[in-house]
């Protein structure tokens, strides 16, 4: 007979998978957690499913650890309060159209550290190049955390600015675009 304790169970990777409107609670309560912790996002949304599904958009994933949603990343097209795609097409001579907006990422703090953030990203942005358009989007200039991703997988920042919220809130804004394609 031996001492030793029992093995622990094998960590499973995280996975991906297309968001569905079962999704959104278990999303607003992560999305609560991040907000409290975090301070993302800047304004606690009136109706966070809401604002989980933006008229623009075109596709939503979750990342689940354990049969639990642990994070989530939107992916939209542009619309007239996004920056970076007119960063963007000014930069390249392209058109706004050509562009799709990386938005909503955000991971429970309890499940950070795992690479989540990076998978996500990595999801929107191969969607964005199947339909053959160019993954950008815009951070709150004081989320350091987002900006340092961001950067470490190799998103080019294109400027910060400040962008008008509403008649009382002008934020400043980080905005990025994804490496080109080799």
């Amino acid at each position: 007979m031996s001492d030793s304790a029992p093995a622990a169970p094998p960590v499973r990777p995280p996975t991906v998978r297309a968001r569905t409107d079962h999704d959104l609670d278990a999303c607003t309560r992560v999305l609560a957690t991040v907000h409290e912790q975090d301070g993302y996002p800047v304004n606690w949304p009136e109706h966070p499913h809401t604002w989980l599904t933006p008229a623009p958009l075109v596709a939503a994933w979750v990342a689940e650890r354990d049969g639990h949603v642990v994070g989530h990343i939107g992916l939209s097209r542009a619309d007239a309060t996004d920056v970076a795609p007119g960063l963007w097409a000014a930069r390249t001579g392209v058109g706004a159209e050509t562009t799709a907006v990386v938005n909503r990422l955000f991971v429970s703090p309890a499940a950070r550290g795992h690479g989540i953030g990076a998978l996500l990203v990595a999801w929107a942005t191969e969607e964005a190049r199947a339909r053959d358009l160019h993954p950008v989007l815009d951070v709150v200039e004081s989320d350091a955390a987002a900006a340092a991703l961001y950067e470490r997988l190799g998103w080019h920042h294109l400027a910060t600015l400040d962008q008008r919220w509403s008649p009382e809130q002008t934020v400043k804004v980080r905005c990025y675009a994804a490496p080109a394609t080799r």
